[in-house]
């Protein structure tokens, strides 16, 4: 057996992410609450990846995630690929794709912006910087305030 390799069982049903920037995984483990499934998850971080110098990958037994989830995945790190596992086989595979819109994911970062003196949901318009298709920008509809996806309070 090769001694660099790891080991990990493979899923009947349920998800794989990979690709994850190093950085961001433990971000994106808060944000699925990981913590308080009682299926088995694997997580791995720095590992190996020709893409990236450092990788993460999170695999889940027996759970899916819904598509709000994968928004506010790919406003965190578009990069990441989803693989849905059905039977042992992998039944979809896709890179997580920025939504051109949000809404009800993430707070205005505006203090006077009128979502966070209101009950009412917020909506951002998405869009990507010029200088890079991996930065997401954010613009509320209702005041306008832009601002980086990395940069703002998921809800």
């Amino acid at each position: 057996m090769n001694k660099d390799k790891m080991l990990v069982e493979a899923i009947r049903n349920g998800i794989v992410l990979d690709h994850i920037p190093a950085e961001k995984l433990f971000k994106i483990v808060a944000l699925l609450r990981l913590d308080a499934l009682t299926t088995p998850v694997t997580i791995g971080n720095n590992l190996m990846s020709a893409r990236h110098k450092r990788k993460g990958i999170i695999k889940m037994a027996d759970h899916f995630v819904s598509s709000q989830e994968i928004d506010k995945i790919a406003l965190l790190a578009p990069e990441v690929h989803l693989n849905v596992i059905r039977d042992y086989q992998v039944t979809e595979k896709r890179q997580v794709a920025l939504p051109s819109e949000v809404k009800g994911l993430v707070r205005c970062p505006n203090p006077k912006c009128i979502t966070n003196a209101e009950p009412m949901q917020t909506r951002f318009h998405v869009s990507t910087e010029e200088d890079s298709d991996q930065k997401c920008l954010l613009e509320c509809h209702y005041c306008g305030r832009k601002t980086r996806a990395e940069e703002v309070e998921l809800l």
